[in-house]
């Protein structure tokens, strides 16, 4: 677990970081947002604590930043001013918190078991859907037909007659599908399909 301190205040990096060092969590300080984004981070669980305003770029334009750029690292805010429009906006672009100054040094590092929990958890989601999507490259043009047509509950005799073919032949597809994709149930392969965004037949 690896939490990157944000903050143009000296003290309180040193603060911060000496905090998380008494419980465990190793933490790498920057004195501004521009001297994290030119930082090249090492993988594994990590997360940010990050101060709201700062010169030359705010938390707030930090937080654009890598959400434009797809760095999805979650994010705990820290400010000196309860600014309330500021911690709604922040939240909603997906902030897992925001501390006002002075904050119970218990709340901060409960803020950031949750964010690292987040970003595990997003790992974990962004591995099952390319798992997904590597099954989902196994399938034939017909079968990924016969698997969009399928997760809607059209029977075999219904998908038969949408794609110009016999029952029997959908039934083969139907089972080469449900090999392929790994699963055993139809509502599984529903669930399959709707972790990569796919609910019915692609239009052509």
């Amino acid at each position: 677990m690896l939490v990157h301190v944000i903050d143009d205040n000296a003290s309180v990096r040193r603060a911060l970081k000496r905090l998380l060092g008494s419980v465990g969590i190793e933490a790498e300080t920057f004195s501004s947002a521009q001297k994290f984004l030119d930082t090249e981070l090492t993988n594994g669980p990590s997360c940010l604590v990050l101060d709201v305003r700062m010169p030359r770029m705010s938390g707030l334009e930090l937080q654009d930043r890598l959400l434009e750029a797809g760095r999805e690292i979650p994010i705990v805010f820290i400010t000196g001013h309860g600014d309330i429009v500021m911690a709604v906006e922040a939240m909603k672009k997906g902030a897992v918190d925001f501390l006002p100054k002075p904050f119970n040094d218990q709340d901060l590092i409960d803020a950031i078991h949750r964010a690292i929990a987040q970003y595990e958890r997003r790992q974990d989601e962004r591995s099952e859907r390319e798992e997904i999507l590597e099954r989902l490259e196994r399938l034939t043009p017909r079968e990924r037909e016969v698997m969009e047509l399928v997760i809607t509950g059209m029977l075999n005799k219904q998908v038969a007659g949408a794609l110009g073919t016999v029952e029997k032949t959908v039934k083969v597809h139907r089972a080469r599908v449900m090999e392929k994709m790994e699963v055993e149930s139809l509502a599984e392969l529903v669930r399959l399909a709707a972790r990569v965004d796919i609910h019915g037949p692609t239009e052509s």
